[in-house]
């Protein structure tokens, strides 16, 4: 059997595209022992071939179409990001029946079902491994290795730049500008961070996965999403002495048999749960199924090398034919799939952390216990530093699980009263998994 040589057009060369470049440069020899295949790069194709400076020794083009079109292409590889040009492209080579590889979550969560259907009427497919957790391949597990479950819930610590910014804030008491900087200075966040501070990044690749691992057409507005933005030191630190950390959760589960729960939030993780564990820009999705229980998928979820794995994996996959036997065959972000009954986010149960600056006078203690009580919520633990008489100090309290409306009902009924100082501060609270309870 002859040694088959495999064309890639990449279309974008930034930072993960030239992780792409090195990759099947340094491992040609590892991966044509392993497949029998060489992966050649055909075309690369940039906005501007003058400014691509260090990529001379790479076949350059401007022309997207006429690399797509070479009949010596056989997958290309689509890392310009965005959601325009990007569909642009893709629709095009799949109409071409050219198989795709993408890392683009954005394009995904918005067009994910029209792009699949393209690809599936013309005998093409596309494969998305690094769209979500970089490195992990969680996009695998839930298609194919897990295809025996029935998905449960997913919990995951799917941004690294949040998970970089809450870890310095935990580790060095950092504030959150301080954080956000450092992260900024390394790499880890853009000079705009709006999409990854405000939980959309996050929120993207939970349409992703919660698509895959429920077979529904999730969008973004199915999604309940709050960011790290106005999240303060002093919570990260009170939480500490509570036994938690504060991480930003994309968790998406089954609630009352048929609804699924979606949502993107910080959360305060007890210190026993492995997701707590889980710093700087890495990610871990746990995964609960019904045959296997709970599975921790644990990696780098960004950067040049560790996505730059993950695509080469999908074009690798393509080119044996595994890939598009799967796409063929299995539901993926198909047309037909049902939106999900979605469950309200003011009939979500959970635990709650509550921070009241309260003003420290007799009787204060009884107007909260009281306004709680009324709602129906119960309070878990109470922390109270000592602090001078008529002073506004922080009461932070954690309650059993609760209803959300009737804790927002509290918190709004809490900061009517003279004696509080508005806004109270309104977390959620995780609790670990029951097989690492006692631990």
């Amino acid at each position: 059997m002859g040694e088959k040589t495999i064309g890639v057009a990449l279309l974008g060369c930034g930072v993960v595209g030239s992780g792409v470049v090195r990759i099947l440069a340094e491992q040609r020899q590892l991966l044509r022992e392993r497949t029998g295949m060489t992966f050649d790069i055909r075309h690369v194709v940039v906005r501007d071939k003058s400014k691509a400076r260090g990529l001379d020794h790479l076949p350059l083009t401007t022309d997207a179409r006429a690399a797509i079109d070479d009949p010596n292409v056989d997958v290309v590889v689509e890392l310009i990001g965005g959601t325009s040009a990007a569909r642009e492209y893709i629709e095009y080579a799949v109409s071409k029946g050219k198989s795709v590889v993408t890392a683009n979550k954005s394009l995904l969560a918005q067009r994910g079902p029209e792009l699949f259907a393209l690809a599936q009427e013309n005998n093409a497919c596309i494969a998305f491994e690094a769209s979500c957790g970089g490195g992990i391949p969680i996009i695998e597990a839930i298609m194919r290795s897990l295809v025996a479950n029935r998905i449960d819930a997913l919990v995951g610590i799917v941004n690294g730049t949040c998970n970089f910014i809450l870890t310095k804030m935990t580790q060095n008491g950092w504030s959150y500008e301080q954080a956000l900087k450092q992260a900024q200075k390394e790499g880890f966040a853009e000079a705009d961070p709006t999409l990854d501070v405000s939980g959309r990044d996050a929120a993207q690749k939970l349409v992703v996965l919660a698509s895959l691992a429920f077979n529904a057409r999730v969008t973004e507005r199915d999604l309940h999403v709050e960011g790290i933005d106005r999240l303060q030191d002093i919570d990260i630190k009170y939480a500490a002495e509570m036994g938690y950390v504060i991480k930003l959760l994309a968790i998406a589960e089954r609630v009352h048999g048929d609804q699924l729960a979606l949502r993107v939030h910080p959360t305060l993780v007890h210190k026993g749960n492995v997701l707590a564990d889980v710093s700087g820009s890495f990610n871990a999705v746990s995964v609960y199924g019904s045959a296997l229980g709970h599975a921790l998928f644990y990696g780098r979820g960004a950067g040049q090398l560790p996505t730059a794995s993950a695509v080469v994996a999908d074009i690798v996959n393509v080119a044996l034919g595994v890939t598009p036997l799967a796409f063929k065959q299995l539901s993926v972000f198909s047309a037909a799939n049902r939106p999900p009954r979605v469950l309200p986010i003011e009939e979500l149960q959970s635990r709650y952390y509550l921070r009241l600056m309260a003003m420290d006078v007799p009787g204060v203690m009884a107007q909260i216990t009281r306004i709680l009580g009324e709602n129906g919520i119960s309070l878990s633990a109470i922390l109270q530093h000592e602090a001078n008489l008529n002073q506004f100090v922080p009461i932070v309290i954690t309650t059993h699980l609760a209803n959300e409306g009737s804790v927002r009902r509290s918190v709004m009924q809490l900061d009517a009263l003279k004696t509080i100082q508005a806004p109270t501060v309104c977390l959620r609270v995780i609790d670990q998994p029951k097989e690492f309870a006692g631990n």
